[in-house]
């Protein structure tokens, strides 16, 4: 059956209906209209592409839908914001497979409707490759924003949950045999990340001077956050931790975590580990110390070694 671009923007429409009421305006019109914010304002993108970002054999649409949106929710709350609104700017590389983007705008208002986050609008077209660029905007009070450049010498390195199950569970879906329950998880995480708003929220409240999410690997995330705080570090390598499916390395390199990466001052680590696990059932692991200097790995026994800030990179050769 054919459709026409309107026909299947009416559809789309259909998918995204009811508001609250903070948006004046939604999808439909030239813009999308909203209430003015209280704090200040955060935006953000990201754009997942064919070929590079997911294959359509191994990811459903609906979960590809689901993962455009937390991707971005994971940078507004590294920054310790709530989400607000988000669009859509959708390329498709074949004619309209209207089956498959509905379940692709279910995905994404799945993943609106658990952060209380409105899909007010974005664009349809035809290109080369299919790609969906979703860009959101949070909320933040007033000078609460939390930046990568704040991490101070003697601050304490955490990090949440698990680090290297996205890469695993990647690894584990193109196997085509049974999963251990421990790949499965690595699987979801990856087909379905988590964004840690709420766990943002609290570290923030405890006083995190610095504060990023784990997209694209621990060791290269980690050497960005140092460089903008104009800091150094030391990783204490075994307490990483590593999802039980994965190895250390695709903890420090693997990314598409989404875990937050956070500097906490001396003695506000314990309270924030009792904080997450009480109110989120989310483990926070102490990995290391901010220090002057450079920044290096220290292994088991002692020893250490430059970091090398390995991890995803679009244009490294």
């Amino acid at each position: 059956m054919n459709f026409s671009e309107d026909e299947l923007l009416e559809a789309i429409r259909r998918v995204l209906s009811g508001a609250g009421p903070e948006v004046v305006v939604g999808p439909g019109d030239d813009a999308a209209v909203l209430a003015p914010l209280i704090g200040e304002l955060l935006i953000t993108t990201d754009v997942l592409v064919e070929g590079v970002h997911f294959e359509r054999g191994l990811t459903s649409a609906r979960d590809l839908g689901y993962k455009a949106v937390v991707v971005n929710l994971s940078d507004v709350a590294a920054m310790a914001g709530s989400p607000r609104a988000a669009v859509c700017a959708l390329t498709l590389s074949d004619g309209p497979d209207v089956a498959w983007t509905m379940e692709l705008f279910g995905g994404m208002r799945e993943a609106c409707d658990e952060h209380a986050l409105w899909l007010v609008g974005g664009d349809l077209s035809r290109g080369g490759v299919t790609s969906i660029a979703v860009t959101v905007t949070g909320e933040v009070a007033p000078g609460h924003a939390v930046l990568r450049s704040g991490a101070k010498p003697g601050d304490r390195l955490v990090v949440t949950g698990s680090l290297g199950g996205s890469a695993a569970g990647l690894r584990a879906s193109k196997d085509r045999r049974s999963w251990s329950e421990d790949e499965r998880d690595a699987i979801r995480r990856h087909f379905r990340p988590s964004a840690r708003v709420g766990e943002a929220k609290v570290l923030a409240r405890l006083g995190a001077t610095a504060m990023m999410d784990v997209s694209d690997g621990l060791a290269l995330d980690l050497s960005r956050l140092m460089s903008a705080s104009g800091v150094g570090a030391r990783l204490m390598l075994r307490d990483v931790p590593v999802h039980p499916a994965a190895m250390l390395d695709e903890a420090l390199g693997g990314g598409e975590d989404y875990e937050l990466l956070s500097a906490l001052p001396d003695g506000a680590v314990d309270i924030a580990r009792t904080e997450l696990a009480d109110a989120f059932g989310t483990p926070l692991a102490e990995i290391g110390v901010i220090a002057e200097g450079a920044l290096v790995a220290v292994a088991g026994d002692g020893s250490e070694r430059p970091l090398d800030p390995l991890g995803w990179d679009h244009f490294a050769r």
